[in-house]
């Protein structure tokens, strides 16, 4: 029996997830998170053999719990769910380590399949991200400028892609305000962003 978490704030996403395991043989749920900081306990519990966890949460996001997660817990099995189109984000959440990445729009056959490749200690990758993979993060075949951040870059963009300010992530990822702006600064480099003007990417 496959052991699942799902990781998720919406209330209504994780009952749909729980109907489709219901109809499973093979997988069973065995615990819900609506938060990052519920994930990492379910985490830390070692309870299940393959944990969904959503980009998108409140107290501390999918890529924020992920990176914490496999910090302390390299091996364990984590899925990224996203309402992101794969070639968005998908290729620098497996360089962090995650072990697949779903598209919440994939439809059923697909979610089993990647969970029943996961549980057994392989990462999925869908054709699509396969085919990202195959052109060798070339950003003119098409592939994300961001695909060339680091982890940490990579996390730092996230949270100033929401808005947030240099002082408020410092706080968010432990880290003080001048290493955060030393991050900002090589993430406008890299992704060729060369002004300041944007208010949100500028706040102290």
């Amino acid at each position: 029996m496959i052991r699942v978490a799902i990781c998720d704030d919406h209330q209504i996403v994780r009952a749909g997830f729980k109907q489709i395991f219901s109809d499973i043989t093979d997988i069973e749920l065995v615990a819900e998170a609506k938060n990052g900081k519920e994930a990492l306990e379910i985490a830390r519990k070692n309870i299940c053999d393959v944990m969904l966890l959503d980009i998108s949460m409140p107290e501390q996001n999918g890529v924020d719990t992920l990176r914490t997660i496999k910090q302390g817990q390299p091996d364990f099995p984590v899925m990224i769910l996203s309402v992101f189109p794969i070639q968005e984000y998908a290729v620098n959440l497996l360089k962090m380590g995650a072990n697949g990445y779903l598209n919440k729009e994939c439809d059923t056959k697909e979610l089993i399949a990647a969970i029943r490749t996961v549980a057994t200690g392989r990462r999925y990758v869908s054709p699509k991200i396969g085919e990202i993979l195959a052109q060798g993060f070339d950003q003119h075949a098409g592939v994300a400028v961001h695909t060339e951040l680091s982890d940490r870059e990579f996390q730092v963009f996230l949270h100033l892609a929401k808005g947030e300010s240099v002082s408020e992530i410092a706080a968010k990822l432990s880290l003080s305000v001048k290493t955060i702006s030393t991050y900002r600064t090589r993430v406008m480099e890299k992704m060729k962003l060369h002004s300041n003007s944007d208010g949100k990417w500028n706040r102290k």
